[in-house]
């Protein structure tokens, strides 16, 4: 039985993957960033008959990443063969308004954090040469979100350096795959409604639009048990894609997005996001001074 540890397994595509995992017969050891969560998972996992370890781990803090990942060597017996890094928060906000701190604590976690996890793995894997890591990544690391661009920015970077693992990985036997969730139903959506109203908008253009948009988008998009069956795909095949988009408005908007002139994309950006495109003003109607 293949091992596998997926990061971020207390809830959304983490909980859906741990336990889709643990029904196809891994040895699944899901993390959470507390005891608390952990058991929890345990209890709905043993509920849906399923059996699954845990381990508690903050991917933000290096010495809880060294102390788990040395805790899943001695449940394994060498290292997990598989690792799943899924674990991520949203921070959205206006970039102007995003302090310094919030936004290191967002590259700690989705960025850092899971490179870190990487890195603790990898000695295991080279040593029985062979291996898998799925990096879980967003549509929204190559389509750019106003009003969420360090997050943007933390699963674009995420992307860079899955691809350049793969390449620099195969040569001992490490598969790397990149998975590329749209909108789901997760807990992630809620959490960025609470940035928004948490963050210290300064004029506050655009905030009410998109708290609107997230719990709009929260209510009618599927769960994610498609990102799930992805990653399951991505770990159980013998040539796993380099990069898996799952959701229809991620295999659509990213094409789409690429192909698009910036000026047409910033356009579209504007009358989603609710951000005016000029200076607001009376008697505004010389060139350039067209509203959104």
């Amino acid at each position: 039985m293949r091992s596998v540890v997926v990061t971020g397994a207390s809830g959304g595509i983490g909980s859906a993957t741990a336990l889709r995992l643990a029904a196809c017969g891994w040895d699944v050891i899901g993390t959470a960033r507390s005891q608390e969560k952990a058991d929890a998972l345990t209890v709905v996992a043993a509920a849906q008959g399923r059996r699954l370890r845990t381990v508690v781990l903050d991917v933000a803090e290096p010495a809880s990443c060294r102390e788990a990942m040395a805790r899943v060597e001695e449940m394994t017996g060498g290292g997990a063969w598989a690792v799943v890094n899924n674990a991520g928060v949203p921070q959205a906000g206006a970039l102007q308004d995003v302090s310094d701190e919030q936004a290191r604590h967002l590259l700690e976690v989705n960025l850092l954090g899971a490179m870190r996890i990487c890195r603790l793995a990898l000695p295991g894997m080279r040593r029985r040469g062979e291996g898998r890591i799925v990096n879980v990544s967003s549509g929204l690391g190559r389509v750019p979100r106003p009003m969420g661009g360090w997050y943007s920015a933390s699963k674009h970077a995420l992307s860079a350096l899955t691809h350049c693992l793969r390449v620099e990985m195969a040569h001992a036997g490490v598969k790397v795959a990149l998975v590329e969730p749209g909108a789901f139903a997760t807990a992630m959506l809620d959490r960025a409604v609470v940035d928004l109203a948490g963050t210290d908008p300064s004029g506050g253009a655009g905030y009410d639009r998109m708290r609107d948009l997230f719990t709009a988008v929260n209510r009618r998009v599927p769960g994610p048990e498609p990102v799930a069956r992805a990653i399951t795909r991505s770990l159980s095949s013998r040539r796993p894609r380099a990069r898996y988009t799952v959701g229809l408005d991620a295999r659509l908007l990213v094409p789409l997005h690429a192909m698009s002139p910036l000026w047409l994309t910033d356009r579209v950006k504007h009358r989603v996001s609710g951000l005016p495109r000029t200076l607001p003003g009376p008697g505004r109607s010389g060139p350039g001074q067209e509203t959104a």
